[in-house]
């Protein structure tokens, strides 16, 4: 069960996201139905540590088991979705994945998420959310960066 908790006021979640890089390419997943491409990651579950999620996500949506890196950025992100309010903490992993072999176009573990490529030279100008990643991948930080995202 992940971890969050819903309220008249507005959702809270704890999520995980994964950066994975291969030849100054970043990972993401494109829904079918959304105009945007996003990272992979999901929720945390309870009694779950935040590598240990980051780290079963991407196993559930690509098949592959590749092991943390390091933390490399906290975002605090409050968004409204249809005039709900939503608050969620997004722990971002740089993961280690030399030998990620996939293809663009790659179906998720949701036949409705395809996987692909994206130049990191280029997310600028890509509907990435969120969208601090669009320029935070040319130069990766070597500290933890703290986000705090109103959108």
């Amino acid at each position: 069960m992940d971890i969050g908790m819903n309220t008249p006021d507005g959702d809270f979640s704890l999520r995980v996201s994964a950066l994975i890089i291969n030849n100054d390419q970043l990972l993401v997943i494109k829904h079918d139905n959304y105009d945007c491409f996003y990272t992979i990651g999901g929720g945390v579950n309870l009694n779950e540590t935040s590598t240990d999620a980051v780290i079963r996500e991407i196993l559930e949506e690509t098949g592959y088991l590749l092991p943390v890196d390091r933390l490399v950025f906290i975002q605090e992100r409050f968004y409204n979705i249809n005039s709900a309010r939503h608050h969620e903490i997004v722990f971002f992993y740089l993961m280690k994945s030399t030998d990620v072999q996939i293809e663009n176009g790659t179906c998720t573990d949701h036949q409705e998420e395809k996987l692909y490529w994206l130049p990191i030279d280029e997310l600028q100008n890509t509907n990435l959310v969120p969208e601090f990643l669009r320029t935070s991948l040319t130069s990766i930080p070597e500290e933890v960066i703290h986000i705090i995202s109103k959108e």
